[in-house]
């Protein structure tokens, strides 16, 4: 028999959903957390007049916070790394590599 540690998430006394590691657990409820407090804002536009709608739009700019933040000017985009250049092997090396070479194929 397994022994299986579960977290799940409870708003108002409803499970919401089961995750298997408290880190993605502790996310999910963040997220939560943002959907309560962006739906008074987004129905204050009354631009969305669809309940459900209105709280897709939530899930999903709780979901894409990061480029929100950075659409806002709240936060910077994160800069893509260049790729590394190969490692480039000196002559001395490439020599002293040949030469082990030929002495264990001597042996």
């Amino acid at each position: 028999m397994a022994v299986v540690t579960q977290y799940v998430v409870v708003r108002n006394g409803e499970e919401k959903m089961t995750f298997t590691s408290k880190a993605e657990a502790d996310a999910h409820d963040k997220m939560l957390d943002m959907v309560d407090e962006l739906l008074p804002l987004l129905e204050r536009s009354e631009a969305v007049n669809d309940e459900q709608k209105l709280e897709d739009l939530a899930f999903f700019l709780a979901r894409e916070r990061e480029q929100v933040l950075i659409a806002l000017g709240a936060k910077k985009p994160a800069k893509k790394k260049a790729p590394k250049p190969a490692a480039k092997v000196e002559p001395e090396a490439e020599k002293a590599d040949a030469t082990a070479e030929a002495a264990s194929d001597a042996a």
